[in-house]
């Protein structure tokens, strides 16, 4: 698997000092749920349309099909969105309230790409004269609350839940973030999922190369330490447990990491070969 030359030639840069990743920081407002409760969301709207338009790929990342959306479809990601947006979350279980955050998070990334499509990078989108990306804008409403996407990520996801597995399940609609999967998330496929899509990115160039006996992986292990082991040791301790049996022998006995790496090219199925 290797990407087209002309989106590496455009962005296959190591992201700029300037990039500060959020923390983990609560929104208590979204702690509450109601473990007893046994009613599911339906995402089937959304697996129709992740089924159609992601293309997978066992040696790389997941492609997405942008330029072959058609206004039906994309019409029909609108409804799915809107309609998740009308749901109460409070009264669900926390499994259904995860699968609803991360879906909601990765169908609005697709959803602001489609309508600004042909672009570059998801950088292009948004954004001001000091930030870029549309990370921080308010896009999104649920239960009366005004979110961003980051809000989603960073104020819900990553502090609720606590394991580091978020990373692989949101998607920034970049060639070195984990894929995206041709399928929703639900409560039932939820983790077992997350942990495929673990294995799939460590054990991909994106996740992790070793050339030469120099470890490189991806920044966002450097970004995110904090939630994959704080340390060097704890993030190679980390990528041991998704790896395969030879990569993991080969990051035990190296036990560090030399550098990192981040492409920001969009996951436009044209830019994977």
């Amino acid at each position: 698997m290797r990407l087209h030359v002309l989106a590496i030639a455009a962005l296959s840069l190591v992201v700029p000092a300037a990039f500060a990743a959020p923390s983990a920081d609560l929104w208590p407002r979204w702690e509450a749920h109601d473990e007893s409760a046994t009613q599911t969301i339906d995402h089937s709207r959304y697996d129709a349309f992740l089924q159609k338009y992601v293309a997978p790929h066992a040696q790389g990342p997941n492609g997405v099909r942008y330029a072959e959306v058609t206004d039906a479809d994309s019409h029909a990601l609108d409804d799915y969105l809107e309609a998740l947006q009308q749901i109460d979350i409070d009264a669900y279980s926390r499994p259904v309230q995860r699968a609803y955050w991360i879906n909601l998070y990765n169908a609005k990334t697709l959803d602001l790409v489609i309508e600004n499509y042909p672009v570059d990078s998801i950088r292009d989108i948004g954004g001001g004269i000091f930030t870029s990306g549309p990370w921080k804008k308010k896009l999104l409403r649920v239960n009366d609350e005004k979110l961003s996407l980051n809000d989603i990520e960073h104020r819900i996801l990553r502090p609720i839940w606590g394991d580091g597995l978020t990373h692989y399940g949101v998607n920034c609609a970049s060639i070195s973030c984990p894929s995206l999967r041709a399928k929703a998330y639900t409560a039932d496929n939820l983790y077992s999922e997350l942990r495929a899509n673990a294995r799939d990115y460590v054990n991909s160039a994106q996740g992790v190369t070793i050339d030469n006996g120099r470890v490189t992986v991806s920044t966002l292990y450097d970004w995110y330490a904090g939630d994959f082991g704080r340390t060097s040791r704890g993030v190679v301790s980390h990528l041991r447990q998704y790896a395969a049996p030879g990569l993991s022998a080969r990051l035990d006995m190296l036990g560090r990491i030399d550098d990192y790496a981040y492409d920001w090219a969009l996951n436009d199925e044209r830019n994977i070969q």
